[in-house]
């Protein structure tokens, strides 16, 4: 049997999220980042996320944020264009529930942006078409005739 030589195991390397509490400054799109929505997890660090621009790009998640920082599909990120590929980028930022809120409400983000979303329907198609009240309502008396 090895004699355990360190200071503890994958639990002591997870550490504590204090510092998901505090309060960051919101951090604004700069020449060459654009804001994009992620449509989808594909794994080995990548994502594929649509852009405000319109573009559907492959993003690389970076190694500052890997295991550290966990996006999901329908989540708003800040991505860094590549000078060389347009079809990918880097993911520089992940913005939180609020930050993406007040994202939109500065007008950064556009108003078809879905946000608070577990999947990323990406620009809303339902508007168009009039659709997204699935709610039917139904008076007393109809219900006792079924």
């Amino acid at each position: 049997m090895p004699k355990n030589k360190g200071k503890g195991g994958k639990n002591r390397k997870r550490g504590k999220n204090e510092a998901d509490d505090e309060k960051r400054e919101l951090v604004f799109k700069e020449d060459g980042q654009e804001y994009a929505q992620v449509l989808r997890m594909l794994g080995n660090g990548r994502c594929e996320a649509l852009c405000i621009d319109g573009t559907k790009r492959l993003c690389h998640i970076r190694g500052k944020m890997h295991k550290k920082v966990w996006i999901a599909s329908g989540d708003i990120i800040l991505v860094g264009l590549r000078d060389y590929q347009d079809d990918k980028a880097d993911v520089i930022l992940k913005y939180q529930a609020d930050e993406a809120r007040l994202l939109k409400a500065y007008g950064e983000l556009p108003d078809n942006v879905r946000l608070n979303e577990g999947i990323a329907g990406g620009m809303d198609e339902e508007d168009e078409y009039g659709g997204g009240d699935d709610y039917l309502e139904f008076e007393d008396e109809d219900i006792d005739k079924i």
